[in-house]
């Protein structure tokens, strides 16, 4: 089956505005071949797809273009080429370029991407840099690139972290934290985080957070603390933490000795 669509009825125009011209092209040889079509699969076009196309094409090109003025199509073409060609373009001075680099770069190039000063770029080396080399991003300035760092960081690293300036960055830590560590991140200022906490804290240890004065964590605690340890949230002050305290002693059975004694919270 051929490659070719049917063709476009508008003007094709390259990166700078001007009608591609067939005739002047350095790959008129693929056209006779059918490997290329304007409008449709074509490096001079400006538009992204038609160069992506081009180059699905005729990957064993990318390597010729790797140094084109328009940085759409070095971005794609890095995105084709063998992977022997992809360590130049980390110096690129398009971050596009660069990202396309970060995403196939074996992890011990990464490692010279670790303070690129775009964000996107960095998000994209946090995701596949190798873990002995991550904990180099633990500080990075941009919050999501520490969001990655934070989900894929060896656990022993996590206490590093947990005093993150980012609360989004903390919850992370906070889900992932190992228990001997989970308490300490208890009185974090963020009440999303005590949740996070709460939510991973052993059912008898969440007698500690039955004061916190966010009703999410109270919540949380109301929810599963063993029933002998609820009587005082009885008296909580937010009616949806009272009512799930009532509905878990309604189900106390009728003398259920002394395993069912309430008692009050510490």
């Amino acid at each position: 089956m051929s490659n070719l669509a049917a063709p476009m009825d508008w003007p094709t125009v390259d990166w700078q505005g001007r009608e591609v011209n067939c005739a002047d092209c350095a790959c008129q040889d693929l056209l006779a071949r059918e490997k290329c079509q304007l409008g449709h699969a074509c490096v001079n076009d400006r538009y992204a797809k038609h160069i992506d196309r081009f180059f699905d094409w005729n990957p064993e090109r990318a390597k010729d273009f790797l140094s084109h003025p328009y940085f759409e199509v070095r971005a794609v073409a890095t995105k084709h080429v063998d992977v022997f060609h992809l360590p130049r373009m980390i110096h690129d001075p398009d971050e596009t370029v660069r990202w396309s680099a970060a995403m196939r770069l074996p992890p011990k190039h990464l490692l010279a991407l670790i303070a690129d000063p775009h964000r996107e770029v960095r998000i994209r080396v946090a995701a596949r840099l190798d873990l002995s080399d991550l904990a180099s991003m633990r500080n990075d300035p941009d919050y999501y690139v520490r969001q990655v760092v934070a989900r894929r960081i060896p656990e022993s690293q996590l206490p590093l972290m947990m005093c993150d300036k980012d609360v989004a960055v903390r919850r992370v830590i906070a889900a992932r934290i190992g228990d001997s560590w989970l308490m300490s991140m208890a009185s974090d200022a963020d009440p999303t985080v005590r949740q996070e906490v709460a939510q991973r804290l052993k059912d008898t240890q969440l007698q500690l957070l039955a004061n916190d004065p966010d009703w999410r964590v109270r919540y949380e605690v109301a929810r599963r603390v063993p029933q002998a340890y609820l009587a005082r949230m009885l008296r909580d002050e937010d009616p949806v933490v009272r009512e799930i305290v009532g509905s878990r002693l309604a189900a106390v059975p009728r003398g259920a000795g002394s395993s069912g004694q309430i008692l009050s919270l510490v």
